[in-house]
């Protein structure tokens, strides 16, 4: 019998001014500070973490991609400054070169993500991008984030459309975790999943189908709320424990496919994924219901449903569908055999839905 495994990172805070208590937070694990930013984030917010980090912090503009190149830059400028606390501010990919960063280097490492357009902030995982911009490895820190700071007033500035995304990555977990479940598969720790892992998917997903749409709709006046608190922490926190906690299935596994399809690097992770969640749900037998009902979720939430939606063609499912079985690391945490054929059959059937 396989041991059960639960992990997570060390500390989570989150709510409005959550920022405000970064130059606490670090004083307890460094002195030497070196930020990972995205441009928007050093520009924007620099004078402000100028004042919250101090003058011997250095903060350095993310290169837009992450690239193993990039993780060698920012690590080379890392150790130009003798750093001993990463910090990794802005979007998933500059929060990934951050942990690359730190999987080269050691120490300790802080995550403050600026958008919930995804679950990575919370997590070992760093997915590393070739120049042509489709996935090339996922790499594993030793351990969580030491913290993870979520300020909620940054992330209703963001657009909408962010917020969405991280909605749609979560959306998946509850379904990839029951297939990782009856598959035995092991998740990211190498371990079966708790009873605590079950809790945690099936809440995220009561959260999200209870205030998401009400939690846009705030998003888009840029106000936080009660609903949209709850849904950054479905989307960041819970969803993040579900998927290393649990494992990935046929949603995650997708996005191997679509990062060498040109017209679909344009759309975000989440937007990917819960199209992925639906996909994996049409080549589920006796889940044609959920699978229903969950295309007119996505359709509420206004995020993709048909591969035509992200401009994507007949010929792109084939392409898609073997790029995915061929590479995808998750593509057989499912509880039946999966071709990819039957890939390409379950994508296409949704553009008759």
């Amino acid at each position: 019998m396989t041991t059960r495994i639960f992990g997570a990172p060390h500390l989570y805070i989150q709510g409005p001014d959550a920022l405000e208590r970064l130059p606490e937070l670090l004083s307890g694990l460094g002195s030497k500070v070196f930020m990972v930013a995205d441009p928007f984030v050093a520009e924007r917010y620099g004078s402000r973490l100028a004042e919250l980090l101090g003058p011997s912090a250095v903060v350095a503009a993310f290169g837009g991609e992450c690239t193993s190149a990039e993780i060698d830059r920012m690590a080379g400028l890392a150790d130009s400054h003798g750093a001993d606390v990463i910090v990794g501010m802005g979007g998933g990919k500059a929060i990934d070169t951050a942990k690359g960063v730190r999987i080269k280097r050691g120490g300790r490492i802080v995550i403050v993500p600026t958008i919930a357009s995804n679950d990575s902030p919370t997590s070992r995982l760093s997915v590393i991008y070739k120049e042509d911009h489709s996935i090339s490895e996922v790499r594993l820190m030793a351990t969580n984030p030491d913290a993870v700071l979520v300020d909620s007033k940054l992330i209703v500035e963001a657009p909408v459309r962010f917020f969405l995304s991280g909605v749609g990555d979560a959306l998946s977990k509850k379904y990839e975790a029951i297939q990782c479940v009856n598959s035995g598969a092991t998740n990211f720790y190498g371990g079966a999943q708790t009873e605590c892992l079950r809790a945690i998917a099936d809440h995220c997903d009561v959260v999200l189908r209870r205030d998401a749409v009400i939690a846009a709709n705030d998003v888009r006046a840029h106000r936080t709320s009660p609903e949209v608190e709850s849904v950054i922490e479905a989307a960041v926190l819970l969803s993040g424990l579900a998927f290393e906690n649990g494992g990935l299935s046929i949603a995650h596994s997708l996005t191997r496919g679509f990062s060498v399809i040109p017209a679909l690097q344009a759309f975000l992770h989440g937007e990917q994924v819960g199209f992925g969640t639906l996909v994996q749900l049409a080549m589920t037998p006796d889940s044609y219901a959920e699978r229903d009902e969950f295309f007119q979720l996505l359709g509420e939430l206004g995020l993709p449903r048909r591969l035509s939606d992200f401009g994507g063609t007949d010929e792109d499912a084939e392409r898609i569908a073997q790029v995915t079985f061929e590479s995808s690391p998750y593509i057989r945490n499912f509880e039946r055999p999966v071709t990819a054929a039957i890939i390409a059959g379950a994508i296409r059937s949704l553009e008759q839905h």
